[in-house]
């Protein structure tokens, strides 16, 4: 193992773990808010997060190899976001916080696998118009940056409507 996998996947782990406890620590109230701006509710996000580590994976695995990704645009994945969202508009926290463990623990254990040579290599990635991205960028820019990014969000998020609820 690399010792830049290494620190990939254990990016990765960390960030999925603070998003589980913060996930975990939620009401029922504030599980069902919506994000503002996004308009998913909290628990689908947490989920969403969840349910795409193998996806965003796959696609690093295809760098790896050469290979260019094509055809995701973000008209792609909002309507994948969107298509996510209402199949599990009811999801439960405990579903969830289970997924986000096997699919994060997944997520390390490939990241790990990849060789420095395998994190170097290139390819066009229809989803940054085609510019040619390493595969360490494309792991470092969606799986193991995405439980951060969400985390972020939804910590505002809630802290808003408290504030809100505190002036009102």
């Amino acid at each position: 193992m690399s010792k830049r996998s290494y620190e990939l996947a254990r990016r990765l782990e960390l960030g999925a773990v603070a998003l589980d406890a913060f996930a975990s620590s939620l009401t029922e109230f504030e599980w069902q808010s919506r994000v503002p701006g996004d308009g998913r509710k909290i628990g689908v996000v947490v989920h969403h997060v969840a349910s795409v580590y193998p996806v965003e994976i796959e696609l690093a695995q295809a760098v790896a190899k050469g290979k260019a990704v094509e055809g995701l645009t973000m008209d792609v994945i909002n309507k994948m976001n969107a298509d996510h969202a209402k199949k599990f508009d009811g999801v439960t926290k405990e579903e969830t916080v289970e997924l986000l463990k096997q699919n994060s623990s997944a997520a390390a254990t490939a990241i790990r696998l990849f060789t420095d040579g395998e994190l170097d290599e290139a390819a066009p990635v229809s989803l940054y118009a085609n510019a040619i991205l390493t595969c360490q960028f494309l792991l470092e820019d969606h799986a193991v940056r995405h439980s951060y990014h969400h985390l972020g969000r939804i910590r505002a998020a809630l802290q808003d409507k408290t504030l809100a609820r505190l002036t009102a």
